[in-house]
């Protein structure tokens, strides 16, 4: 007797969690643009004044405003992207329980797939294209629904 299929898990919390740190990276990044404009005004005032009469204290700012805001972003994206990731793999292993024989790929690609250079480019698509078949009314439609989806 065979044993246990796959069980589903809810994706729903991850998805939760992907759109916040998705509004975190955004956030860092309006602040990337705001340090960015900052130094610039500064660099601005170093050229129009020159070396000798600079406001270091302001350079420090702007300075510390660029590796702050960069930081940020950089923990951002590195945690959105850990968690979409995660997101993705629950996805797939959920669609192995809607329609098993759909699937091309195991629910492992929907991580290393990523991380392969060049083929990080159609393998993640492909997967994508598999869990959206999954999800169908029909799996074994020839038409994909929802194509649209994934080609804007």
């Amino acid at each position: 007797m065979p044993g246990p299929g796959p069980v589903l898990r809810s994706p729903v919390g991850l998805a939760h969690a992907v759109t916040a740190s998705l509004a975190v990276v955004i956030a860092a990044d309006v602040l990337s643009l705001r340090a960015a404009a900052y130094m610039r005004s500064v660099m601005a005032d170093v050229v129009s004044i020159g070396p000798s009469g600079i406001d270091m204290d302001a350079v420090d700012r702007a300075d510390t405003a660029i590796a702050g805001s960069s930081a940020l972003y950089l923990l951002g994206l590195i945690g959105t992207a850990t968690l979409f990731i995660i997101w993705f793999h629950r996805v797939r292993h959920n669609a192995e329980v809607f329609a098993p024989d759909v699937q091309r790929r195991t629910p492992g690609w929907a991580i290393g797939g990523w991380f392969i250079p060049f083929a990080n480019l159609w393998i993640p698509r492909g997967i994508a294209q598999d869990v959206l078949r999954a999800g169908g009314p029909d799996p074994w439609a020839g038409e994909l629904r929802h194509q649209r989806l994934l080609n804007s």
